[in-house]
Parts: C-alpha cells; sequence; structure tokens
C-alpha cells in the first residue's frame, strides 16, 4: 500500500476519535491512526501486548527495541503510560473498557460480520485477540482497502470466510470510502477525493445505500 494511500486512511480514522478515548489499534494499516491525532486532542491509545498509552511511530534512529507494539512495530510511550501483563490487558478488553478498536480485515458484509483472521488451506498464526477486541469495544472500526491485490471486492453481501464476530462492525474506512452500518443497511457516507460514487458501487459487492447528504 502507498504511504499516501494509508496516511489518508490514518487520518480518517483519527476524525473518528474523541478527546478522552480509549482505543486499540490493530495490526498493520490501523496504526496509521496514531500519527493524525490532531492538537488538543488526547486519545489513549492500548496496545494488546501490554500497554496503555502508546504515542506516535518514532523518528528513524530513534526506535527503542523494547518497545514494541503487538505486531512488533516500533512505538514510543506518552506521559504518563503504563505496562502491564496479557491478563490485565485482555480483562480492559474484555471488560467493556475500550470505546474504539480499528482492524483490518480480509471481508466485511453488509450485515456488520467480519472476517480478519483466517482463508482455509492458508498458514495462519491464530486468531489474536480481534474476536476479543470486537465484541468488548464500544464501536468498531473496520480500515482497509476496498478491494484485494486482485481486484476483488472485500465488502461483499455475505463474509465467504470463517467469521471473526457477527454483527459487531460499526464503520467501514478504506481508501475509495466511508461506509456506515446501520440499520436500514450498508451507507455510504462519504467518497474519497479522485472516485466516484459510481466507483465505488462498482468495487463493492455489497448493497448499498445512497444519501442524498453524501460527502
Amino acid at each position: 500500500m502507498a504511504m499516501d494511500k494509508r496516511a489518508q486512511i490514518g487520518a480518517r480514522i483519527a476524525q473518528e476519535l474523541k478527546d478522552g478515548d480509549y482505543v486499540n489499534l490493530g495490526i498493520g494499516l490501523p496504526t496509521e491512526a496514531a500519527n493524525h491525532i490532531p492538537e488538543g486532542v488526547h486519545v489513549i491509545f492500548q496496545s494488546e501486548n501490554g500497554m496503555m498509552g502508546v504515542g506516535p511511530s518514532p523518528e528513524p534512529g530513534t526506535e527503542d527495541k523494547d518497545m514494541i507494539n503487538a505486531g512488533g512495530g516500533f512505538i514510543t510511550a506518552l506521559q504518563g503510560a503504563s505496562f502491564f501483563d496479557s491478563a490485565t490487558s485482555f480483562a480492559i478488553i474484555r471488560g467493556g473498557h475500550l470505546d474504539v478498536t480499528v482492524l483490518g480485515a480480509l471481508q466485511v458484509d453488509q450485515e456488520g460480520n467480519l472476517a480478519n483472521w483466517m482463508i482455509p488451506g492458508k498458514l495462519i498464526p491464530g486468531m489474536g485477540g480481534a474476536m476479543d477486541l470486537v465484541t468488548g469495544a464500544k464501536k468498531v472500526i473496520v480500515a482497509m482497502e476496498h478491494c484485494d491485490k486482485n481486484g476483488n471486492p472485500k465488502i461483499l453481501k455475505k463474509c465467504t470466510l470463517p467469521l471473526t464476530a457477527k454483527g459487531r462492525v460499526s464503520l467501514i474506512i478504506t481508501d475509495m470510502a466511508v461506509l456506515e452500518l446501520t440499520p436500514q443497511g450498508l451507507v455510504l457516507q462519504e467518497v474519497s477525493e479522485g472516485y466516484t460514487v459510481e466507483d465505488v458501487i462498482k468495487a463493492t459487492e455489497a448493497e448499498l445505500i445512497i444519501p442524498s447528504h453524501l460527502r
């Protein structure tokens, strides 16, 4: 994924985070959000391997080998950060103490189902904390590219891969659009610069509701 696309998605995720939110950022693309928090907004980021108060990515050459997130990427600690074991970390997650979790996905469907942990027949490391995060957090944001590397839609009528969770996704942020899961269905809320509504419809298998206030 090109850095400009990654930064674009990260900046849009950051717009969803409010002052005082406790947030878990999943491995990979979601971690970009920590680099785009507006000045004056204080968001407390958790890393599931045992840290609360994660800061933005370190400048090249300043990395600390003992400071990594759950995906092995280098991180920084903000003033007041705390470190704890996995039992405490998952007590925070499972106890419903996170306001938002942001995860990547292999597939999402129009019912808010998420598949992000395995492709049958391929080597997998395991589900990790994804099932706990999407069940425990108050809001679930999926951040991903709109289509896979072969150009196939990742936003479907019905997920075909094994599910991580059912009906838990609140918002989908991609390089092409922002889509919200509502009781009425999947609503196209925003179209990214350089794309049209028709582009998004063509790249999406799921049925979309196109509102009059579309941005």
